[in-house]
């Protein structure tokens, strides 16, 4: 079984070209999406339409409801299923999305035991002041405004009274995935901004604000999966905020932001990656199975 993943910015071609490469290698799907994990989003997410996936398999999509719960553990879970069924099935597995967080955890691991829900109880300029003074080398790769790891790197010191470098070092991160082959879709930035603007003017007519209008009645605003692009602005149109024009526009640079934050993002994370334009990307798949 080979085992692969095609990362890339929000409207790069991923999806299709991960179908593409699993109809001719015999392979599943393994979605690395935080979206389209949502059962009942799927104009939002982007996600492929059954007819679009054909026969072939697909893990990580429709998994929860978006009042539930979901993730990087549960990613995991899907991950160990997807990968599961591949060795049972005589399958290859490829696995592709923007969630490069997903991604990276797979390929490094994490470490257990922290519960991560614990808030700060100061600050954020004290806390990232504290855990620098005790922590410098560590802390040192983390921005101050970085709310995220920085309330990681707390709830590790408040729950075991270590340092970020002394737990790792005690509590080293294992792999899930070892080996994995890592493939990247590049654009230059002004045609990624052409197919992201096209890419929106399509997923308004496909009907995203019916699909916000439904989800708004059942599902509360405040759960994270409300919080995406593409339904935050669309619940601002709602709102009488901004005109339908006004929301193509936001959802546009919005998705714009994101794309160049995927890109800063797996260009500093995955070293070890064959990078192409998708056409010669195509070819550079196949010749690897």
């Amino acid at each position: 079984m080979k085992e692969i993943a095609i990362i890339g910015s929000t409207a790069s071609g991923k999806t299709g070209l991960s179908i593409e490469i699993a109809q001719q290698t015999n392979s599943i799907i393994l979605s690395l999406d935080s979206l389209s994990v949502y059962k009942e989003i799927d104009i939002a997410s982007a996600k492929p339409t059954k007819e679009e996936r054909g026969d072939i398999i697909h893990f990580g999509i429709d998994e929860v409801f978006p009042d539930e719960r979901f993730d990087v553990l549960q990613f995991f879970q899907c991950y160990k299923k997807a990968k599961t069924y591949a060795q049972d099935n005589n399958k290859n597995l490829i696995i592709v999305g923007g969630t490069g967080f997903y991604l990276k955890a797979l390929v490094e691991g994490l470490s257990t035991g922290i519960k991560e829900d614990i808030k700060l109880d100061i600050p954020l300029p004290e806390a990232y002041e504290l855990l620098y003074s005790l922590d410098k080398d560590y802390m040192s790769r983390i921005a101050s405004n970085d709310k995220y790891r920085v309330e990681k790197a707390y709830a590790i010191y408040k729950q075991t009274q270590m340092t970020p470098s002394e737990y790792f070092k005690e509590n080293p991160k294992e792999p899930i995935s070892k080996d994995l082959k890592i493939f990247e879709i590049v654009w230059e930035r002004e045609e990624l901004r052409k197919r992201i603007a096209l890419r929106t003017k399509q997923m308004i007519q496909d009907g995203v604000i019916d699909e916000v209008i439904f989800l708004e009645k059942k599902y509360r605003r405040s759960t994270n999966s409300m919080n995406s692009i593409g339904i935050l602005e669309t619940l601002e149109y709602l709102d009488g905020k901004i005109d339908k024009k006004q929301l193509e526009e936001k959802i546009t640079l919005n998705t714009a932001k994101l794309a160049k934050r995927q890109n800063t993002f797996n260009k500093g994370q995955f070293q070890n990656k064959t990078t192409n334009i998708i056409n010669n990307l195509n070819s550079d798949i196949i010749k690897y199975f």
